[in-house]
């Protein structure tokens, strides 16, 4: 079964916090741009145009945007990291 996912605002306007269905990964994983992380949705994450930085626990990922990148660009290109990592 395929891992459902929620987008939800947050404080920030640059941020949103993508919250999954069933655990991601244990522990957690916080990655900015220029790192190069062992996980490869991680990786993927931080490899889409206008990703500044991503921070993760268990269920959810937070995406950080740079200020003049646009979330309608973003979003899909986040959705299709999960659908195809979960």
């Amino acid at each position: 079964m395929a891992v459902e996912f929620t987008i939800d605002q947050t404080p920030n306007p640059n941020a949103l916090k993508f919250s999954a269905s069933q655990p991601l990964f244990e522990g957690r994983l916080s990655y900015r741009q220029g790192d190069s992380p062992d996980d490869a949705v991680a990786s993927a994450l931080l490899n889409i145009e206008g990703v500044d930085s991503i921070f993760g626990f268990q269920d959810f990922i937070t995406v950080n945007k740079t200020v003049e990148a646009d979330w309608n660009t973003i979003v899909p290109k986040v959705q299709e990291v999960f659908e195809n990592a979960y």
